[in-house]
């Protein structure tokens, strides 16, 4: 029963802090953890002792699962270079350095000091990827530090493992090649990292093949939901058992199979498996930060009176000893790669604030309590060193929790534009239409009637996200998709009433009723979804594009953009049986032509024929203007 009321509770106080933290600068996680302290030192609340096994087994596995589930697979290949350095290099190089300064400061051997370093070294996927996203970093940024959030618990695992090890000691439920503290050599410890590494991704490829070979099987959207919730098990459980990388399998598995889900999974699937995790990740993510607040006073007593005030200083400076490495690590690569590379200015001055923002994402959270946690017993001074870590977790979700934001705006990096993101919306939106349309009109057995209901239906698609991306007026200036949403949505209103009323009556079986409500709350969650991205997006600020170049007074005059007159692609290609290689759109009449790579060089003949002199690019993907008359690219 008490473990029920914990429960209960900690959910309960997840969710009253963070709705509470919502409107205010403060961030849920920060909240939480402030929380958590302050409740650790009420006598009512019961004592709170977190195993290793809780947090290895029990939250582990299902966040880097979902966060990995978020994350591109594609862009994690684009910057892999960046994320191994990060995951691997900074890691290891944390380690030492903290390492060097927990063994000049306390009295443990160096090996048990690298232990340490290993322990508070790597940041923590929750917590980075939480204030990036809030912050709005580049996406750029968020890739590499959504990867190397993911990718360097491994590593620090692995390395407090040798660590331990190498001390002559074993982490609880650590399955490792390095035997005792004769057998350590760089040799052994770069086996170790190998064989770990190498066999989490080879279980999670296996853990991938086995999930996807029984998604194909399941047409069930219940079972295939509660099959995802297992999964990250069915990666993790194997992969510690014979010594490899937990860590790596499941998010080995997690990528791929979000890669996949669009072959594996039906579209419900996808829709019920996104609504469940988001839940589950909302506790999870949030109970983490309660937990270790929770945990203050219990590390607080461990030490005791006498050595509280020498614990507390050394976690100072190894607080401030991973401070300093990290930015050390990051703009040293920045400064030795542009002096390597000849860029233009703004590319260098990007790279460099970049870096700099990126250098100051390095808030710790479960995964430094999970590996401190992992101390034995026996472990000289342990929990002098359990207080240390949560020190380094505490003031990095602190200080560059709280600050970051402020780097972010002072530097001026920013993530894109979302009239830009709009923009690509459309864009990518009427590509996939026009694919669709000429795959219908292509089919000889087609009925005309219903080809032509197909092409109004997709042509207010395209329509409604142009309409979106140029509402810039005010936000009482209504589109007429908006008008046709807004009135949708209260007829829909009023068809629930007369459902429950028909309902209440007892009319009707309560299976038909079930169905048609169902049918209207997931129309009215559509139109909802609609209306947020355009409310968020008439509310955003229009921030001044990153040109390449300086642009023209013609392009000045098309800052707002035109839809194009068809998705169907270049009309005079498909009336001349020509194929085109890109197409490009009239940013004065919305007139589609096909570039000069392509056999009609239809969007330059559009010019000498209408004097329209800026083309913009239509292909998903791409964001640029060119003007015919002054030759310059916007």
């Amino acid at each position: 029963m008490e473990i029920a009321l914990l429960l209960v509770a900690v959910v309960l106080v997840v969710i009253l802090v963070s709705r509470v933290a919502a409107p205010l600068p403060l961030p849920a996680p920060l909240a939480l953890l402030a929380a958590g302290a302050v409740l650790s030192f009420v006598p009512a609340v019961p004592e709170v002792r977190l195993s290793s096994e809780v947090v290895l087994l029990g939250l582990l596995p299902p966040l880097l699962y979902a966060a990995a589930l978020s994350t591109s697979l594609i862009d994690i290949r684009t910057f892999r270079a960046k994320i191994l350095s990060l995951s691997v290099g900074l890691v290891l190089f944390t380690a030492l350095g903290v390492g060097l300064v927990a063994w000049l400061l306390l009295p443990i051997p160096f090996t048990l000091a690298v232990a340490l370093g290993a322990i508070v070294s790597p940041p923590d996927a929750v917590a980075a990827t939480a204030v990036a996203r809030r912050i709005g970093l580049p996406r750029n940024i968020t890739t590499i530090l959504e990867g190397e959030s993911l990718l360097n618990d491994a590593t620090a695992l692995v390395a407090l493992r040798t660590a331990l090890a190498a001390t002559g000691l074993a982490a609880h439920g650590a399955a490792t090649h390095t035997g005792g503290a004769e057998d350590v050599t760089v040799a052994s410890v770069g086996l170790d990292l190998v064989v770990a590494s190498l066999g989490g991704v080879a279980i999670g490829v296996v853990a991938y093949l086995l999930i996807g070979t029984l998604r194909r099987q399941l047409t069930e959207v219940p079972a295939d939901t509660a099959l995802s919730f297992v999964a990250p098990y069915l990666a993790y459980v194997p992969a510690e058992q014979v010594g490899a990388s937990g860590v790596l399998a499941v998010v080995t598995a997690a990528l791929l199979l979000a890669h996949r889900s669009p072959v594996l999974q039906s579209a419900p699937s996808r829709l019920s498996e996104r609504i469940n995790w988001s839940s589950l990740t909302f506790v999870l993510e949030n109970a983490v930060f309660l937990l270790i607040g929770l945990q203050v006073f219990t590390l607080l007593s461990d030490v005791g009176e006498a050595n509280l005030g020498r614990t507390l200083l050394v976690g100072l400076a190894v607080l401030v000893t991973c401070l300093v490495l990290r930015p050390v690590w990051m703009i040293g690569q920045a400064l030795v790669w542009l002096g390597i590379h000849r860029v233009e200015p703004e590319v260098r001055r990007q790279r460099l604030r970049g870096s700099v923002v990126g250098s100051w994402a390095g808030m710790r959270g479960v995964v430094t309590l999970a590996a401190a946690l992992t101390l034995p017993e026996e472990t000289p001074l342990r929990a002098e060193l359990l207080v240390i870590a949560l020190v380094v977790t505490v003031g990095t979700l602190v200080l560059q929790g709280m600050t970051l934001p402020l780097l972010a705006r002072a530097l001026d990096v920013r993530g894109p534009d979302p009239r830009e993101d709009a923009l690509q919306e459309a864009t990518v939106l009427g590509a996939t239409t026009g694919a669709g349309l000429r795959l219908v009109e292509a089919d000889p057995e087609a009925d005309p009637a219903v080809i032509g209901t197909l092409q109004t239906q997709a042509e207010a698609r395209v329509n409604r996200a142009w309409e979106r991306l140029g509402a810039l007026g005010p936000v009482d200036d209504e589109t007429p998709s908006e008008a046709q949403a807004r009135l949708r949505t209260a007829m829909i209103r009023e068809e629930r009433a007369e459902l429950l009323r028909i309902r209440d009556a007892g009319q009707v079986d309560h299976a038909v009723l079930t169905t048609i409500l169902g049918a209207l709350d997931a129309e009215e969650t559509a139109l909802g979804w609609a209306a947020t991205r355009s409310s968020a997006l008439r509310q955003s600020p229009l921030l001044p594009p990153d040109r390449i170049a300086s642009g023209c007074e013609h392009m000045a005059a098309t800052e707002k953009p035109v839809p194009p007159r068809t998705a169907d692609g270049c009309p005079t290609c498909l009336a001349e049986g020509m194929r085109w290689v890109h197409l490009r759109v009239c940013a004065h009449c919305g007139a589609v032509g096909c570039c000069d790579s392509s056999e009609g060089k239809h969007a330059a003949a559009h010019f000498r024929e209408s004097g329209h002199p800026v083309m913009r690019s239509l292909e998903p993907g791409e964001a640029w203007r060119w003007c015919y008359v002054d030759e310059v690219l916007g």
